[in-house]
């Protein structure tokens, strides 16, 4: 088999589109990414990525978006509509819709723009970790079954036990790739940004029921950014800030191993228990 032949990528072959009636695209859930209840939120979020990337009045790179959960997305096809409603003139904003039978299942607003050369500086410090090397490999669960297209490597805050015991802190840090390794990509990056488990199963120690409302990403690299990081690892690290009422806020930064700050991203989590 010529690499030509070889089979896609399980995470292209998870984000693909097709053309569909009234300029919508199509995709279609994969058991690969299967998570407990629907498709995992990150290749879900990252679908909606590619879809305004493929969408031929895109302007520039990835700056934001914003992907809300309205509903399970069921097992099989899925429709997205893209539509700009407003191009300036270097930046511009979008919304989604992602819908099944003509339901819709989750919605995003994205806003992608044109970087230009200014000042810059990184405030926040990227984390001390061990290299990648130096960390065990440690997965999910085996029923768990997007994880496994992940490579993670835990510094801090690994998966616990059920019936592990509270644990004082939320915050999680581990080196992660593609499984297999896969060059880096604005899709890549928006669903390695959702692969933390929810920040409850540590404080408490054990699993409960908790599933992503809303996740928002911020795109700090640009595509050439992007592309210097390879197959490499990233670097994530998320914490909680409050825990309240059947809901907590999980915040997450992404770093390539060369320190580039690479994206931030937040999540309201609802969890019962």
């Amino acid at each position: 088999m010529t690499e030509t032949d070889a089979p896609p990528h399980p995470f292209d072959a998870a984000v693909a589109l097709t053309p569909a009636a009234d300029g919508r695209t199509r995709s279609r859930t994969r058991p690969e990414y299967a998570n407990m209840v629907g498709p995992f939120g990150g290749v879900t979020a990252a679908t909606l990525v590619q879809a305004v990337q493929q969408h031929p009045d895109r302007l520039g790179d990835p700056l934001s978006i914003t992907v809300n959960y309205a509903a399970p997305v069921a097992d099989g096809d899925f429709d997205i509509a893209a539509r700009v409603v407003r191009s300036n003139r270097t930046n511009q904003h979008w919304t989604l819709e992602l819908t099944q039978d003509g339901a819709v299942t989750t919605t995003a607003t994205a806003v992608f723009g044109i970087h230009r050369d200014t000042w810059a500086d990184t405030e926040i410090a990227m984390p001390s970790a061990p290299p990648p090397d130096a960390v065990p490999v440690q997965g999910f669960p085996d029923f768990v079954a997007w994880a496994r297209n992940y490579e993670m490597r835990f510094v801090r805050g690994a998966v616990p036990d059920q019936d592990a015991g509270e644990h004082p802190d939320s915050t999680t840090t581990l080196w992660v790739r593609d499984n297999p390794a896969r060059p880096l990509d604005f899709p890549a990056l928006t669903s390695l940004c959702d692969v933390f488990y929810p920040r409850v199963f540590l404080r408490r120690g054990q699993y409960m029921p908790a599933g992503t409302v809303s996740l928002t990403v911020y795109f700090h690299a640009d595509a050439g950014e992007l592309a210097a990081q390879g197959e490499d690892y990233v670097l994530g690290t998320a914490r909680t800030h409050r825990f309240s009422r059947g809901y907590f806020d999980q915040t997450a930064h992404m770093w390539g191993r060369d320190g580039t700050l690479l994206a931030s991203t937040h999540q309201l989590v609802y969890f019962k228990g």
